[in-house]
């Protein structure tokens, strides 16, 4: 049987056919419009922290001040680190995949550092940018060497409000939080609070002994990418016999101090002392919110001396900063490093 159609058949028949592949396609266009102008990159921001550089973890503390010019094509922007290293930087519209952000860490007491962050998709949405600047080593002078001033036995003084406890003594105790940045988490706990990093944990007790209770208590990152570490203060804010700091880190090793003072009740004293902790030629100690007339009592050369630190934080041995945590219980971290004529 042979069956013919005319050319009208044949077509009707072809409409019949391309009219829904086209719709089809005409949707399927529409659809990719309208998801790429409704996409837009997370990255928008820079943010990160700036450490000294040195391989003893101990001494990576925090650089403050640091100018940190982030540049993408012709626009560049400008930002300052906190007392903690901590900076952020907001790119305004659109940061492409595929571009490169130029940083630069520029400090008087530092080595320039330039880095370059590629920005990619997911990787850079969150990244936390850790910059580890070397300090400038003062050129040595021609003239005779001399022996550096001896600075020992030191303790810091200072007095509070405080009319019905007796301070016996003060407790520290340093712990470090090992950890590796810039892994992802995939929600394998201990994660950072945005859910991206994986984390660690870490912790410190101290025991005030029979009859003892601890006030006071305080906790702080004091080097390392601090910025990036959380303190957990429930197990010490409200003092006691023991008390318990942990914190959370989600990008480099960091290391943290838990200091308390010791009271014994029934004897009324205002006047407290605190022993700071000494890495090389540093020395970081952290002090309660309702201290006052901080001071210094250290032997020099073998005699003692007092040394009043004063609202300018100056010493004549040693350069210090302060700066005041944001956590509950408000301390304040104090870091001086030593002078190039004297040493510990």
């Amino acid at each position: 049987m042979v069956i013919s159609l005319n050319g009208s058949e044949v077509s009707n028949q072809g409409k019949k056919l391309w009219i829904p592949l086209l719709a089809a396609t005409v949707v399927a266009a529409l659809a990719v419009f309208i998801g790429f102008r409704h996409w837009r990159p997370a990255w928008t921001t820079i943010q990160g922290a700036v450490i000294r550089r040195d391989t003893d973890s101990h001494k990576e503390i925090p650089v403050g001040d640091v100018v940190v010019t982030a540049s993408r094509g012709t626009t560049s922007l400008t930002a300052r680190t906190d007392a903690s290293g901590y900076f952020k930087i907001a790119f305004h519209g659109v940061v492409w995949p595929g571009q490169v952000i130029d940083l630069s860490f520029r400090h008087s007491d530092y080595s320039p550092l330039d880095m370059q962050i590629p920005v990619r998709f997911r990787s850079t949405t969150h990244q936390l940018i850790i910059a580890a600047m070397a300090p400038i080593v003062a050129p040595a002078r021609e003239e005779l060497p001399r022996a550096q001033t001896v600075v020992s036995n030191i303790r810091v003084r200072y007095t509070v409000n405080s009319q019905s406890e007796t301070n016996i003594g003060s407790a520290v105790k340093v712990f470090e939080v090992t950890n590796t940045g810039n892994v992802p988490c995939r929600h394998q706990s201990p994660c950072s609070p945005d859910g991206y990093w994986k984390a660690s944990i870490g912790s410190a007790d101290l025991d005030a002994g029979p009859g003892n209770e601890f006030r006071d208590a305080r906790a702080s990152c004091i080097s390392g990418p601090c910025p990036f570490t959380r303190i957990d203060s429930s197990g010490f804010v409200h003092g006691g016999r023991t008390i318990t700091a942990s914190a959370v880190d989600w990008s480099d090793t960091a290391t943290f101090l838990l200091e308390a003072e010791v009271f014994h009740t029934g004897i009324v004293s205002n006047v407290r002392e605190s022993y700071p902790v000494i890495f090389g030629r540093a020395l970081q100690f952290t002090l309660p919110p309702t201290q006052e007339g901080v001071s210094f009592e250290a032997d020099v050369s073998g005699t003692p001396m007092v040394f009043p630190l004063g609202p300018e934080i100056y010493l004549s041995w040693a350069t210090c900063t302060a700066r005041t945590e944001s956590a509950d219980e408000k301390s304040t971290v104090y870091q001086c490093e030593l002078k190039p004529e004297y040493k510990f």
